[in-house]
Order: structure tokens, then sequence, then C-alpha cells
């Protein structure tokens, strides 16, 4: 008999509510996580009176009470949703090219599509127009992937689906301004424009004018924490600060894993939510199918970030914060923007999350916490001497607070806390290949119709989880690792 019936690795998004679904189903379950406490990106930290939310910005797939959309029956499944509280944010963002525009969408249909039109007047008809779009492309995209037969698919899936972003912009407006603030969501998917299918953008959109973006109190590590809870409740066990060395195998299956203290641990099942390289490497050097090294040498280790943590002294309002996200670009060039992700150069864009316009918990009164991200790839950072390193980190920080400054004049007075995170800081506490957050490059070649890892993973017992699979987000990859242990336990009532 197996010590456990399914050992689950990692206790990010994917790994806690895979652990947490099998263990609800009469599962023994021991969950491995190299880290002192659950959740991967889904985290939070203290420095001095400020809590810091790591990775969240906004949440999608929760939807209103009259409206639920899929996370909410999710956990309701897992046992949490009575341990949650939600925050609803009332804008997508604010938009914002100094000089050029200064725009904020309402998170719906008819507001977005009013904030548009009184910012590039004379775009009614194609503004609504392509609204549709995004609702039609999404409607039958989410068709597809639950198995319609493609002839019963309406031809506009296949029309603009796998088309690039720009293209679809290009053919709808002509106003440059216009075309920026409307795919200004680019950033979260970490391609940029002429890279990104318009059917991710498509999706996102429809995500939050539809089902609104949201919130947690106490952020990111509240929703991680309820679930380890349900998971312990249950039954299953779990190990921190510990990591997996080695998934072991016999006959060419997964039959558990072996720990960093030597110890080995038999299990019907494993799940991994580490990194596709990570995983795969700890099956040893002849343990990988020729068809997963074909398949990985084809793929591009996807885009990290610069984030600066900061606890302000003073509100939101005495700040000129005036939604919980604002993207701050220095021109229209998402192009050029995303060119810089691969140097040090200046910061061109920025994502500013303000937790406290609707409040989240984490500030004291009279102040506020906010995070400045900007798009990074790890490798130019890996190759900075670590004698340089501080200098070069703090001095590249400094380039995010001069972007800020168009929307918050002042704000470098007002820091009371700050820490910055880089590529490297992702790559230490996550364990992904550099410091990657949503797995490999969300390009095109990455969605559901080319790529099958989270449903085969080449090696029977071993499955896959989380946004090296799949893709990247804490909505996809909440969503995945469920529908890993769904699939996990259909196979074993079969067998």
């Amino acid at each position: 008999m197996s010590d456990f019936d399914a050992v689950v690795i990692g206790a990010g998004n994917a790994g806690l509510t895979a652990a947490t679904s099998l263990q609800l189903a009469g599962l023994r379950t021991l969950l491995v996580e190299r880290h002192n406490l659950p959740g991967g990106c889904a985290t939070s930290f203290r420095r001095g009176r400020f809590e810091f939310e790591v990775a969240l910005h906004q949440l999608s797939g929760v939807g209103a009470e009259g409206q639920p959309f899929t996370l909410r029956g999710l956990f309701d499944r897992l046992g949490v949703s009575d341990k949650l509280e939600f925050v609803e944010e009332p804008d997508l963002y604010r938009a914002v090219v100094p000089g050029r525009f200064d725009v904020t969408l309402p998170a719906d249909w008819q507001g977005t599509s009013d904030a548009l039109e009184a910012a590039f007047p004379g775009n009614r008809e194609r503004i609504e127009r392509f609204l549709q779009l995004v609702k039609d492309v999404t409607f039958w995209q989410i068709a597809a992937r639950r198995g319609m037969p493609p002839e019963q698919v309406d031809p506009v899936l296949f029309r603009y689906g796998l088309r690039p972003v720009k293209d679809v912009l290009d053919e709808y407006f002509d106003d440059p301004g216009l075309k920026s603030v409307i795919g200004t969501y680019w950033t979260y998917l970490g391609q940029p424009p002429t890279r990104l299918a318009f059917q991710d953008l498509a999706l996102t959109l429809y995500a939050y004018l539809e089902f609104k973006p949201w919130h947690l109190m106490g952020g990111s590590q509240a929703l991680s924490t309820a679930i380890l809870d349900s998971f312990l409740a249950a039954g299953g066990q779990v190990r921190f600060n510990t990591s997996v060395e080695a998934i072991l195998t016999e006959h060419g299956r997964a039959t558990g894993v072996r720990l960093d203290d030597g110890q080995e641990v038999t299990a019907g099942d494993v799940v991994s939510n580490a990194s596709l390289p990570l995983t795969y490497a700890m099956l040893g050097e002849g343990g990988v199918p020729p068809a997963v090294r074909d398949d990985l040498a084809t793929r591009r280790i996807g885009v990290s970030g610069v984030v600066l943590h900061m606890g302000l002294a003073a509100t939101p309002a005495e700040l000129g914060f005036t939604t919980s996200t604002t993207f701050v670009h220095a021109d229209e060039d998402d192009e050029r923007t995303y060119a810089a992700a691969r140097t040090l150069e200046p910061a061109r864009g920025i994502c500013v999350t303000s937790y406290d316009v609707a409040p989240i918990g984490f500030a004291p009164s009279g102040a506020t916490h906010i995070s400045l991200m900007t798009l990074q790839y790890g490798d130019h950072w890996a190759k900075i001497p670590p004698a340089d390193y501080a200098r070069v980190k703090f001095a590249y920080a400094q380039t995010l607070l001069d972007r800020v400054e168009a929307v918050a004049p002042g704000i470098r007075d007002a820091i009371e806390e700050v820490d910055v995170a880089t590529p490297l800081t992702m790559a230490r506490y996550l364990g992904h290949p550099g410091g990657a957050i949503y797995g490999y490059d969300q390009d095109r070649t990455e969605g559901w119709l080319f790529r099958n890892s989270e449903r085969e993973s080449h090696v029977p017992g071993l499955h896959l989880a989380g946004s090296w699979a799949g893709m990247g987000g804490f909505q996809p990859t909440l969503e995945a690792g469920a529908r890993v242990a769904r699939r996990l336990l259909r196979a074993r009532a079969a067998a």
C-alpha cells in the first residue's frame, strides 16, 4: 500500500485547489511546499505597520451575488466561501499617457463605451461594434473549449480568435490613443499587441466587464490560508520548508517523490504545481520522454517583473489615486514598451495598484498601500554581478517612481516603507526559471489550441497543474488545479 493516494508538489494556487479537491474526494493527500507558508504568488508580507499584497491586482471569475461566475462555485466546493470577503472594484482601470490622454473605464459595458466616446469623440459606432466582437469571440471560444464541434462554432472565432490584437485594433480604430486605452490589459497577459492572440484579450475584457474586477479582504493570503485550512480539516497533510528532489518512477510510471531530507514517499499519483522544467528535471536524465524534450525545446521562458511595494503616509485621495488600478505609459508605442522589458532602460509602462481606494484592510487609517509593477524578463538581471545588484535594483526602482509621479506628484515624500522585488526575487521565492510569473511566454502558440501539457504529461501517474501547463493568472490557475483533480479522480474511477 502506498504512503498516500496522491502527493501534490507546490502550494501555489493550482497546488492548493488540486490537493484540497483530492482530499475532499477521499484521497489521502500529501502537500509539499518549499516555502514556509501557502500561496506561491498568492501571499502577503509585512513591513513596519503595513501588510503588502504580493501579486493579486484584480481577481476575475468571481461575479456578483446575483450573477456568480466560476470561482464562486469552486470556492463553494472547496468549503471556503464563508471564509472569504470579496471587495468589488467599480472600474476596470485608469489609463494615462501624460499629455495625451487620461481615461478611466468603468467596469460595465455601457460605461466603458461612454468613457471611450467622451475621450475620443466620433467613435461610438466603432466602439460598440468592437465590444460586441469581444462578446462574440469570448462566447464561441468558451463553446469550443467545452467541446462544441468546429462546424457548429460561429466563424467569427476563426476569423478573429488567433489574429494579433494589433491587427484587430487597427481594423476597428484609427486613433492610436483609443487603441492604446482599449488594449491596455495586454500587460496583464505579458505579450504585446503584435504577439497576443485577440481571443486572450477578449476573454480578459469580457471577464472584467461582465463579471467585474474583485479583490479580497486580507488579500490573496486570506484565500490561500482558507483553502489550506479546508485541506487540513479534511485530513490532508502538509510539509512546509520541504523541497521535492526527485519524482520516483517504476516501469515509466510516477510512484512517489523523494524529499530533500532523503525520505521517499510513495503515492498512486503525483501532481506537480512546479514549473515544467523543474518538474521534468525531477525525473532524472533518463526519465524525460522524447516527446516532452521536443516540446520544451520549442517554448520560451516567460516574462517576470520588477515590483515596488510601498506603504505611504497619506490617503489615496491625497496622493491622487482615483481608481484601484492605474496604467501609466510613456507613450502609445506598446512594442517599444514591451521591448524595454528585455533591457534596463527606464521603465516605460507601469501598473499601479492602490489597495485602499477599495480597501482590503492592509493599511492603517490615513495611510495607503500600493504596488508599482513593470514587466521585465529575468535573463539580463541574472547577468548583473552580485556586487552591483543592489545599486542596479534601486536605480531601476527610481524609474518606476518617476513614472508614477505623472498621476501622484510628490509621492516620494509620502513613502514610509518600501520593498523592491526583481525577477531574481521572483525566482527565489517561486522557484520559477527566470522568475517567470506566467510560466512560458503567453503568445498564440501557448494557447489551448496548440498545447496540451495539462492533459498529457507523457508520464503515467504524473499530472501537471498551473501556469506552466496552461494559462497564467489567478483565476486560470485556481481553476486548473481543481480541473486536474477532477480528471485524476475520473481516471481512478474508470481503472
